[in-house]
């Protein structure tokens, strides 16, 4: 009984300093995504170990942020800069948070069954579907989107797997979802059954933009998923790495500098990381400010000129 202990402190006692990592739900891109990215920092960070916590992501990861509970998150920009506004859902809450650097673009995804017959966001309306796991920023996205453009559905509240797998026994019909482009979970049900992408047109498009100054559009490439083969238009965030100003200065620079140099690490484990850019690591940062470790190293590199 007194040996578990002993080894505990030795664990803790040996120098190495212990991370924690919010990403997101099983289906999604956060989790395995947020996991190569910590297989490759405990391979290139000495002194360092980073682990992962699956989440409700964005809003749940800021939250758990603010609470202390974890050292790293992994978050929508536009969600970000709400927190850091104490703007809604975030009325009065003082959130110390930090910029990291940039991972990949976060593209707001509607997918449905193409024997739905939803063409448009109006057309979800009354419809059975899934906006998001709770706490998620895609759940925000989709629930402003809806108001918007004045629909109800009959929600389902998913993880992106299960959302996927609904989709694909017909026990819904369609499904928001902010990830990578194509999604993994995604592109499975495509080979399975035929599906519609639903393109954001004209008013919606234009106001959705004018609310969320951090979206921007970008549109469809036909065959991006397997057999959705017309164009449309969505909008995407970035998915953004951010921790608390109190992260030590030296493991700030250290992660920062491995998530950009690191790349080909990282890529191998999951192809995402083909979007994590130097050239595009501080888009979209707003107000947020950057950690001092991580404006360190962009300074070393040039990319704060």
């Amino acid at each position: 009984m007194l040996a578990a202990p002993a080894l505990f402190l030795a664990a803790c006692g040996d120098g190495t300093e212990s991370l924690t990592i919010a990403t997101g739900s099983t289906g999604g891109t956060y989790f395995p995504l947020g996991g190569a990215i910590a297989g490759v920092w405990n391979d290139n960070v000495e002194d360092v170990r980073v682990s992962t916590q699956s989440s409700g992501a964005s809003d749940e990861n800021l939250a758990l942020l603010h609470d202390e509970e974890v050292d790293l998150i992994m978050a929508v920009n536009g969600r970000a800069a709400l927190a850091h506004a104490g703007a809604d859902p975030f009325d009065g809450e003082d959130h110390d948070i930090t910029f990291i650097g940039n991972v990949y673009r976060e593209v707001n995804q509607i997918v449905a069954r193409a024997d739905a017959g939803i063409e448009t966001v109006e057309d979800l309306d009354g419809m059975r579907v899934a906006i998001g796991p709770p706490g998620s920023g895609t759940e925000a996205f989709a629930r402003d989107l809806m108001e918007r453009a004045g629909i109800q559905v009959e929600e389902f509240q998913d993880t992106f797997g299960d959302a996927a797998d609904r989709l694909r026994d017909g026990s819904i019909d369609a499904t928001f979802g902010i990830l990578a482009l194509p999604a993994g979970s995604l592109e499975e049900v495509a080979t399975a059954i035929d599906l519609t992408l639903v393109s954001l047109e004209g008013e919606l498009l234009e106001q959705t933009l004018t609310d969320d100054p951090s979206l921007t559009e970008v549109p469809y490439e036909p065959g991006t998923y397997t057999n959705i083969d017309e164009p449309a238009t969505l909008v995407t965030n970035w998915a953004t790495l951010y921790a608390r100003s109190d992260l030590d200065d030296d493991t700030a620079y250290e992660l920062t500098r491995v998530m950009y140099q690191e790349t080909e690490a990282i890529i191998a484990a999951h192809a995402t990381a083909e979007e994590i850019d130097i050239e595009t690591a501080l888009d979209g940062r707003g107000d947020i400010p950057l950690h001092p470790g991580a404006e360190r190293y962009y300074e070393e590199v040039g990319a704060l000129d």
